[in-house]
């Protein structure tokens, strides 16, 4: 009952605290919907010719009276170079043939770019990487700008895409909008034996022809990646938030199920459109509950360190303010009952197979840890939707989810978790503010207090640790890695040099302005920390040997230095990239000079600061 007040409390304080900028949002929707403008009956017949000359469907396009058939703007981000996205590359034609089916069309409306930071981890691109978040939000509200359609289907599924989508899908929030997922490669090598060659590689043990053979044999066949980093972190988000079928996110690309559930899709958003069955825009159904509940499910899942600032982002698309003190006070309350890697030695598609989604939100929503009466695209609540897709002589039905976990390594119920918080901690201090996920990390690194070494950038850290020069206990800190400063990269190559170390026996840690992956977690990580270097952070003013203290049971962040002694060191002068930057960086200067610190987001800032 406490857990249940508590949550109730943290949706309160979100509610009363975004209730200005939330009405104003909801009024924009309502406008929007009332518009002449999002009627394709009033569009210009210049204008709608325009939008009909390439459709195959072109004399229903056409059509302005009142049975016109329902249009739906196709968003996608495929592309073939990125495992995740590749089977999209079919998925316009059957969503379009199914509209038809139900006497409705679809169009592509736009594509949106879609990186994959596997690709460009430790590389100038992953400086990219955040920004192009906001970069698919703008692509995604571009694609919905020709306001011909009456329904949204989103294709994505990776680190920044989804948010982004999402994102750009808010900023048209009086369309009904679904997600459609293609699902995670089936399962290679085990994520530890890969930890493992990593490793060994760092070390010099083996060489670049032994590592490729491994990362091959992780990454082998078109789908997500298998370990439970950001992009199988979205998923499971989509599905608490309500915006993607139950049960549909972790289902091998090219099962028959997965295209009946695309066809489901089509049906449900169709349904919710302002002529269909019930009216769901998707403004309405992002509102501080469905927040509530993606956050739950983030810790009780051990999810990705990144929704830190995306979820942040997303709520302020919704016009809701979410801070970190939300993110923690949940936490408290939320227990893990998930063990999957790097939380775990599980990937996501033994995760399915012990239960899975359907498993996680009933119990959940059975303890009262969700917002049960949360909207869904399915037009019931939140609690009536949860369901498992089945396939039964053909035909796809829908079942209540299993009640036992068929593997308690991998799920556990709520009232005898793996632990009793979910294990992702608000750090404050005299260094400023950042956040540590404790659910990989043994109990007895949650404390680590050593001297520093400071680095102004991830290559420099290798390098040392190939001298022999952090062999000891050390706190690294990595600074000028914040969204003004780069873009703020993943420094997820640093994982297997902090690991060797720890494995060695000292006692490491990480404290940067900067990211880790989705799916880091061994060595305990003070991130986005805030403010970072380049807006004046005290980060920018630790030196060598200064003793610094991570303490995530208090939730402190220390440097041991006098405060007088702190304020009158000058901080480091963050450089700006060479101009014209190559790699791409010049055309994302104008989003690093305007991005927002990591505590709102790390990008565009949507709301008032307040």
């Amino acid at each position: 009952m406490n857990q249940r007040k508590a949550i109730q409390r943290v949706l309160r304080t979100i509610e009363e605290r975004s209730y200005d900028t939330r009405e104003r949002y909801l009024e924009g929707i309502r406008e929007m919907a009332d518009a002449s403008d999002s009627d394709r009956g009033q569009v210009g017949c210049s204008n709608l010719a325009h939008a009909a000359a390439a459709s195959d469907d072109q004399s229903k396009l056409l059509l302005v009276d009142n049975d016109r058939p329902k249009n739906l703007a196709i968003v996608t981000a495929y592309n073939d170079m990125l495992s995740a996205h590749q089977p999209y590359e079919n998925y316009p034609v059957r969503i379009k043939q199914k509209a038809r089916l139900l006497g409705s069309m679809a169009q592509v409306a736009g594509g949106v770019p879609a990186m994959c930071d596997g690709v460009t981890q430790g590389r100038p691109g992953m400086e990219l990487s955040l920004l192009s978040r906001d970069v698919i939000a703008l692509s995604t509200a571009v694609a919905l700008s020709h306001n011909v359609y009456d329904a949204t289907v989103c294709l994505g599924i990776c680190d920044k895409i989804v948010p982004g989508l999402l994102m750009g899908a808010l900023s048209f929030g009086h369309l009904p909008t679904v997600f459609v997922p293609a699902g995670p490669m089936p399962t290679g090598i085990s994520n530890d034996e890969k930890a493992q060659v990593r490793k060994a590689f760092a070390k010099g043990e083996v060489g670049r022809d032994v590592l490729l053979a491994s990362e091959s044999a992780a990454y082998h066949s078109p789908g997500t990646c298998t370990f439970y980093g950001t992009a199988n972190s979205n998923q499971m988000l989509l599905e608490m938030m309500g915006i993607q079928l139950p049960g549909s996110s972790f289902i091998n690309p090219g099962e028959t199920i997965r295209d009946m559930l695309t066809d489901e899709a089509v049906e449900a958003v169709l349904s919710a459109t302002r002529s269909g069955a019930r009216y769901r825009p998707l403004g309405v159904v992002i509102d501080a509950r469905a927040i509530v509940n993606a956050i739950v499910g983030l810790h009780a899942t051990g999810g990705s360190t990144n929704h830190t600032m995306h979820l942040i982002a997303i709520a302020q698309a919704a016009g809701l303010s979410v801070t970190w003190e939300d993110f923690s006070a949940l936490s408290k309350v939320t227990p893990l009952i998930a063990r999957i890697y790097p939380n775990g030695s599980a990937d996501v598609n033994h995760f399915h197979a012990a239960g899975g989604m359907g498993y996680v939100m009933r119990e959940l929503l059975d303890s009262g840890l969700l917002i049960d009466d949360a909207l869904s695209i399915t037009g019931k609540t939140l609690g009536e939707s949860v369901s498992e897709p089945k396939v039964t002589d053909g035909n796809l039905h829908w079942t209540l989810p299993q009640k036992e976990s068929l593997d308690p390594n991998i799920l556990k119920p709520v009232h005898a978790p793996f632990e009793r918080t979910g294990g992702l901690v608000h750090l404050t201090g005299n260094i400023g503010e950042a956040v540590i996920k404790t659910s990989a990390v043994e109990k007895e690194r949650h404390v680590i207090e050593a001297p520093c070494v400071v680095f102004e950038c991830e290559a420099d850290v290798k390098t040392a640790f190939k001298r022999g020069d952090l062999d000891s206990d050390v706190v690294v800190v990595v600074r000028g890695q914040g969204p003004k400063a780069n873009g703020m990269p993943e420094l997820h190559g640093l994982t297997p040099s902090l690991s060797i170390l720890q494995d060695k026996g000292f006692r490491v840690a990480l404290v940067t302005d900067g990211r880790m992956s989705g799916a880091s977690g061994k060595v305990p990580a003070a991130i986005h920390v805030s403010p970072e270097a380049k807006a004046g952070g005290v980060i920018g003013k630790i030196q060598n040997g200064d003793v610094i203290r991570l303490d995530a049971v208090a939730g402190e962040l220390l440097v041991r230095v006098e405060q007088s002694i702190l304020e009158a060191r000058t901080a480091v002068a963050v450089p700006e990239p060479q101009s014209p930057a190559p790699w791409g960086r010049s055309l994302f200067s104008t989003l690093r000079h305007q991005a927002g610190p990591a505590t709102l987001g790390g990008g565009l800032q949507l709301l008032p600061e307040t």
